[in-house]
């Protein structure tokens, strides 16, 4: 992994933990998230892992965690990680980042929670992302309001201050009518 991601993870659950917000997590610890949580822990913060039964292994789960939870599937996870949360960061990473953020989003649209989310854009690292979701909007497959539920910010402090300004937009269930 290249230098500046696993920093800017750290410096994340730092401020997390200095602002006495909880994280919630997949419990792992490796790459980015293994060093969110590393930050926190360090800084004295709150980390709740939520771990599926096979990789809860020494190798994977995160050993110094506030609390883990371990369920027996990956949708398990994710529904129990979705209804701890009062948020959503993606910091950057691989496919299961980025189905879990495009899981995040649609429960959003479709009215499943009204959480703020957010990119930690270090090093510029969804900027294509972006792009393909502009490209979606453009092309009529994502409406206005959609594309405010998601914020990106490329410093852990200004992504915090644009999360904690969030305001659940108006009129998401309009794609339900298809009203243009």
């Amino acid at each position: 992994m290249p230098e500046g991601y696993l920093a800017a993870a750290y410096q994340m659950g730092s401020l997390l933990a200095a602002r006495n917000i909880e994280i919630v997590y997949g419990a792992g610890s490796t790459g980015s998230m293994g060093a969110l949580a590393d930050g926190a822990l360090q800084a004295g913060g709150k980390v709740i892992g939520v771990i599926p039964s096979y990789f809860n292994t020494p190798a994977l789960a995160h050993q110094t965690l506030t609390s883990l939870e371990v369920v027996d599937s990956i949708h398990e996870r994710k529904a129990r990680m979705i209804e701890l949360a009062d948020a959503f960061i993606a910091l950057p990473g691989g496919f299961g980042t980025f189905e879990e953020l495009f899981e995040a989003l649609t429960w959003a649209q479709i009215g499943l929670h009204s959480n703020p989310i957010g990119l930690l854009n270090t090093k510029r690292y969804f900027d294509p992302l972006l792009v393909m979701v502009k490209h979606a909007h453009a092309e009529g497959f994502i409406y206005d309001e959609h594309r405010t539920l998601l914020s990106c910010e490329e410093k852990p402090d200004v992504l915090l201050k644009a999360l904690e300004k969030y305001t659940h937009p108006q009129g998401l269930e309009r794609w339900l009518t298809r009203e243009s």
